[in-house]
């Protein structure tokens, strides 16, 4: 199996996890929300987390990763943007209409396109931008039905598309930077992502919902169906950052209008939901929209190789050219060598690879 070839196994892997865990703890989620009558869903998000953060401790105590300690200030400020912009996700549904929120998601994949165009210098091709215009199309025909405005939501709303696009571009931008797995960030940043919505959580919960989470009646259903949503949360947490790192935020955004559209076709098809034309339109456009965008990501990952390879014999024929840079090269390449044979000998390496 070649190296490429792994690389898009652990790609397609991490999509499969995410899109199955995600479906399986909406599924869950809507039991205990809708049908025992348990609305406390920032509370509830903070306790996800904190499962998440037990099981990695015990994993990386296991020894099937390893600790990386990086800049503690950026994971703090990481961790806390991610409770904020969740905090704020909620507000937003909370304070607008069902309609308006759905089109408040849309808004992200813009927004985050013109982040990184705007401070990363990213370029989107003309493929991947017709692609996810039509993914977006689709997905508003088939979720936006009344759009309600207020001024207050509306501000909620903007704010939580600014905090989650940026939230979601740092945990590209932070693994890449510090050379960390997806596995070591969310272990890092999940004890201030939790504090954060621990204790926003009761008061925010309460202001939308007229109710105290410690006073709810706990029965043994409820916390059968707690407890299975922050088990299946762990793989939802894990898998988010696997796929933002191991591809972009956009992609994780359009993955995540792809779990949308499964949602509405498992809640026809198994609870028996309303469902119209304008549904099962809106999905079959947003899903050319999702085909177009994977067939445009497929052109350009095999463009990219071409274009490293050119730059590869440009950098061959300076060195030629000039006898300096061929004999720093050299001593470069020797340098490497040696430090790898001691990072090999002194045992490193135990990062557990997702």
């Amino acid at each position: 199996m070649t190296e490429s070839t792994g690389i898009h196994l652990g790609t397609f892997g991490a999509l499969s996890l995410s899109v199955i865990s995600s479906v399986a703890i909406v599924i869950c989620n809507k039991a205990l929300i809708s049908t025992l009558g348990f609305c406390f869903a920032t509370t509830l998000t903070s306790w996800h987390l904190l499962v998440t953060f037990c099981s990695l401790h015990v994993a990386q105590w296991l020894s099937l990763f390893e600790h990386k300690p990086f800049d503690s200030r950026t994971v703090m400020g990481f961790g806390i943007l991610n409770g904020i912009s969740i905090g704020l996700l909620n507000l937003s549904l909370g304070f607008n209409s069902v309609g308006f929120y759905q089109m408040t998601k849309l808004a992200i994949i813009p927004c985050t396109v013109l982040l990184e165009t705007v401070f990363l210098r990213k370029r989107f091709s003309r493929g991947v931008q017709m692609s996810l215009m039509l993914l977006l199309l689709g997905v508003g025909i088939a979720t936006v039905t009344d759009l309600q405005l207020n001024v207050l939501g509306s501000v909620l709303s903007l704010l939580a598309i600014v905090t989650t696009c940026v939230a979601q571009i740092m945990t590209n931008t932070i693994q890449k930077r510090f050379k960390v797995s997806s596995t070591q960030l969310l272990y890092q940043s999940c004890p201030y992502q939790a504090s954060t919505l621990f204790l926003i959580g009761p008061f925010l919960d309460g202001a939308l919902t007229q109710q105290n989470v410690f006073a709810f009646d706990y029965t043994v259903k409820v916390l059968f169906f707690i407890t299975l949503s922050c088990l299946i949360s762990v793989s939802v947490n894990f898998s988010t950052f696997l796929v933002i790192g191991k591809t972009s935020p956009v992609t994780y955004q359009v993955l995540g209008h792809l779990k949308t559209c499964l949602v509405l076709a498992f809640g026809y098809i198994l609870l028996k939901n309303p469902f119209s034309w304008r549904n099962i339109c809106g999905i079959a456009v947003a899903v050319v929209g999702m085909a177009a965008y994977s067939y445009a990501c497929i052109i350009e990952s095999q463009h990219k190789p071409a274009e490293t390879g050119n730059q590869s014999t440009q950098s061959m024929k300076d060195q030629e050219l000039d006898p300096l840079l061929a004999a720093e090269a050299g001593v470069n390449s020797k340098l490497t060598e040696e430090n790898d044979s001691l990072w090999n000998k002194a045992g490193a390496g135990k990062d557990f690879r997702a």
